[in-house]
């Protein structure tokens, strides 16, 4: 049986941490940040852990 390849989107999107849990970025940082709050745009640094059955399909498909 051939090896199951990495999916190149998830892996460019998500990062798998020490622990197993899928990190990923927020969403709203990209652009029009003009009129957001500095408080609101710090916050949208942060990362996030998935958690749930999609966060493991994720993570097992970019080899974590």
């Amino acid at each position: 049986m051939p090896k199951q390849k990495t999916h190149k989107a998830s892996k460019k999107r998500f990062r798998v941490s020490a622990t197993g849990k899928l990190m990923r970025s927020q969403a709203g940082k990209k652009h029009l940040n003009s009129h957001k709050t500095g408080k609101r745009k710090r916050q949208l640094r942060k990362k996030l852990a998935e958690v749930g059955v999609v966060a493991k399909k994720y993570a097992a498909h970019i080899g974590g």
